[in-house]
């Protein structure tokens, strides 16, 4: 009752702010706008060839919606609006889509002032993001789908691999919120064109470029911002500029310096070790060196600074109380951090109005995530003597030891599409490979680093062929078949796989209201290095937690772990096969001039054979948890990550929004579940369900627009009894932002509102039986948080 409750306020919430919309519409009339050639506009882009980015800013001015550099009273774009290529490497609207995409514009991402990316994508439906405050990297869950590249995270099209197994997800990346200027979010394998791994979705990120900072008639621009925010401090600056040095050679770089101190949660509890300093530098040339060509060098990086791990609490402190009433006081270890990723990326894009043989984008990348890390703090104050004298151990390391994780890949991707008409047919045939290779080592000179992320070479590679078609404006098809391959080496064993993964949806499309479609999609992920070589003890912390002899995993005396790593060499990838219906809704005028909705449903079956999930097997032991009373736990000897015979996951989505060019309501939702089908037991990686709604107004002729997003989630229980259930929770955030000339722009926010305590994700237990706190897999979210900002615009011709 409580959770329907919660799920009524937030749309009495909604019916509300609408309400004081339409007040607010009825009293400024005299503000109302004609609405963009754009909007007005209902006719669907019908595999239009297209023009090449051509340096005239006009042409890039309308290229995505609600630019931040909008000049100030533009009418709005709504996002899904926005032309993407994420679903199927053809360019079209997002709503137009054949598919469960979502786009984040660069006028939302500059409005809400991110401090991690999760603060740009909390909002979009089937999406979830696994942050911890003291890690500044990012997992992105995708329909109760996450780690080891079951979501593909692209950056300007070049993956991002990284993944060290430790109390935090198994797969992450590094980017700060400030270089991006747009994100594209496809949910589910629908995009399996786009490369190897994604059963989970894509999610591609594009960095600012010169287009984001050089405006409509100037010749050269510079925007300069600052934010400064509560909650402890945290402070931001940047700069980013572009010249067109002629009509064929653009120059952009920028850089940006952030810093932020530990903040507190909802309960005023100080979070120890979220503090942390971020760099980040970008650059990027673009030449034409002919009519129709563009080839674009572009190089990032980022390095950031912090400490990972948090220290014993103190009785009373939140999350501290085991479920029998006894103290959990224990906290981590503490690992000093200096993180630097590297991205360079090298495309190639030919595109000709009258060509309608070739229209190409290639490209080759390469990233590199390094994260050197030093013991600072260990568990206890206690001398080790395998440490020498200072505290530590042989799991965790010994204090002032170093640990490191190195992963290099390289990849390439290159597609064409042609084009042909056969009587009242239209056709685009799109075509191309892709491949990467992970090279990953890792280093500890006192702990077990080497063992639970080991060091080999992953090879993956791919092609595909895709048929889009469509019948006079009634109906379209879109047909797709890839191939992928994998091979995957270490100095102690090898292993490899193929397969063909087919795609099929049909969709009417009618001039009307709804584009309804059905989709069939085939996704494959073959197994990581980590899953396929990890092999070794998971040393005992203290004679509390040694429990068995590696490799044998007999108990008794001498035992020094906890268990035994297994290694599986025999490991199937993983295959996804999702069945969706789908719904885009696309109205202009329906109510007034000028008003739009936009909107997109999906109801999905993703049932996945050979899921990879880690089983625990062998001889059980029952051992005391403490002195009597204390109650006694069975542990098992051997971890092995294992094939699972199927996963389903199956639910629904929606986002909708309806802007009435004064004001503007939307709410975006999901429902899912999943299962283990051989346990029968629900899946922990899929996270709460999830309601958003997102209203506001524009006034004093646009240059004023206030703005609410309020998410209602509810936690998902239907998970093992090792794991412990995210938190539900409502999280209310307020935007301000304000336009008093052209080039100057005001932002102000407020994040979670009421101060709420928020963890959005299941954490395990402990191993020796206690209630988990959040003190080893997670740590909650920010407080009351109230940020300012200032930008400001510098350009000439």
């Amino acid at each position: 009752m409580a959770d329907g409750a919660r799920y009524s306020r937030a749309l009495i919430l909604g019916a509300s702010v609408v309400s004081i919309a339409a007040l607010v519409t009825e009293s400024s009339l005299a503000q109302t706008a004609s609405p963009q050639a754009e909007n007005a506009s209902s006719e669907r882009p019908k595999q239009a060839k297209r023009k090449q980015a051509k340096p005239q800013v006009a042409q890039q001015a309308t290229a995505e919606a609600m630019n931040a550099r909008a000049q100030a009273g533009a009418a709005p774009v709504q996002s899904l609006d926005t032309i993407t290529a994420a679903a199927s490497k053809t360019e079209e609207r997002a709503v137009d889509a054949l598919a469960p995409v979502s786009v984040v514009t660069s006028g939302q991402i500059e409005s809400r002032q991110a401090s991690t990316v999760g603060d740009l994508i909390y909002n979009v439906p089937g999406v979830w993001v696994q942050n911890r405050g003291d890690e500044p990297s990012t997992s992105i869950n995708i329909r109760g789908l996450q780690d080891f590249g079951r979501v593909a995270v692209v950056v300007d099209g070049a993956r991002q691999n990284y993944q060290r197994t430790g109390h935090f997800a198994n797969g992450s990346f590094f980017l700060n919120p400030e270089l991006i200027s747009g994100i594209d979010i496809v949910r589910g394998p629908t995009a399996n064109i786009y490369g190897s791994g994604a059963i989970g979705g894509v999610a591609s990120f594009r960095t600012k470029d010169i287009e984001d900072v050089v405006r409509a008639g100037e010749r050269w621009g510079v925007d300069v911002k600052t934010i400064l925010g509560s909650n402890y401090g945290r402070a931001l600056g940047s700069a980013f500029g572009g010249v067109r040095v002629n009509p064929n050679v653009d120059v952009f770089a920028g850089g940006t310096y952030s810093t932020q101190e530990n903040y507190k949660d909802g309960t005023g509890f100080e979070v120890a070790n979220t503090g942390n300093r971020l760099t980040s530098g970008i650059a990027k040339l673009t030449v034409r060196p002919a009519d129709g060509h563009e080839v674009k060098l572009g190089t990032i990086f980022q390095q950031d600074i912090y400490s990972v791990g948090q220290p014993p609490r103190r009785a009373g402190d939140p999350n501290s109380t085991n479920a029998n009433g006894t103290n959990n006081l224990n906290g981590t270890s503490i690992y000093a951090s200096n993180v630097k990723n590297y991205t360079t990326t090298l495309g190639w894009k030919y595109s000709q109005p009258d060509d309608q043989w070739f229209d190409w984008d290639a490209k080759v990348y390469w990233n590199r995530t390094e994260n050197d890390q030093v013991k600072t703090g260990h568990t206890s104050t206690t001398p080790s003597v395998y440490c020498g004298g200072v505290p530590g151990n042989a799991v965790s390391g010994c204090i002032g030891s170093n640990r490191g994780y190195l992963l290099d890949t390289i990849g390439v991707d290159v597609h064409n599409t042609t084009r042909f008409e056969t009587g009242n047919w239209r056709h685009a045939v799109t075509y191309g490979l892709d491949a990467f290779q992970d090279k990953v080592s890792s280093r500890d000179t006192t702990g077990t680093s080497e063992v639970t992320t080991p060091g080999g070479q992953r090879t993956v590679s791919g092609g595909f062929v895709q048929w889009k078609t469509d019948y006079t404006s009634m109906l379209e098809v879109i047909g797709a078949l890839r191939y992928d391959n994998y091979q995957l080496s270490s100095a102690t064993s090898s292993s490899g796989g193929d397969r063909l993964s087919p795609k099929i949806t049909v969709a009417l499309v009618p001039t009307a209201l709804v584009t309804p479609y059905v989709s069939y999609a085939e996704g494959y992920r073959a197994p990581t290095i980590t899953e396929t070589l990890v092999s070794g003890p998971h040393s005992g912390a203290t004679v509390n937690d040694s429990f068995f002899r590696c490799p044998s995993g007999t108990p008794g005396p001498g035992a020094d772990s906890t268990f035994c790593f297994v290694p599986n060499p025999n490991l199937r990838p993983e295959v996804g096969k999702n069945k969706e219906i789908g719904f885009n809704i696309k109205k202009n005028d329906l109510f007034t001039p000028g008003d739009t909705l936009r909107g997109k449903i999906n109801v999905f079956r993703n049932d996945i054979t050979d899921f990879i999930d880690q089983v625990a097997y062998g001889n059980p032991l029952v051992v005391p948890t403490g002195p009597p009373p204390a109650p006694s736990i069975t542990v098992l000897p051997f971890l092995q990550y294992q094939n699972v015979a199927s996963a389903r996951i199956q639910g629904f989505e929606a986002e909708a929004m309806y802007d009435a060019n004064l004001w503007f309501f939307g709410l975006s939702g999901t429902y899912q579940n999943g299962k283990n089908l051989q346990t029968g037991f629900g899946l922990y990686s899929v996270p709460p369900q999830k309601i958003t709604t997102t209203a506001g107004v524009r006034l004093l002729d646009r240059t004023l627009i206030l703005s609410m997003m309020w998410t209602s989630a509810i936690a998902n229980y239907d998970i093992p009894r090792t794991y412990t259930p995210a938190t539900s929770y409502d999280l209310v955030n307020l935007y301000v932002q304000y336009l008093p000339t052209p080039d100057l722009t005001l932002n102000f926010s407020v994040e979670n509102l009421f101060n709420r305590y928020y963890r959005p994700y299941a954490i395990p237990v402990g191993s020796t039986g206690d209630t988990q706190n959040d003190v080893k897999w997670a740590s909650a979210g920010a407080g009351l948080v109230i940020k300012g900002g200032l930008k400001y615009h510098f350009g000439g011709t």
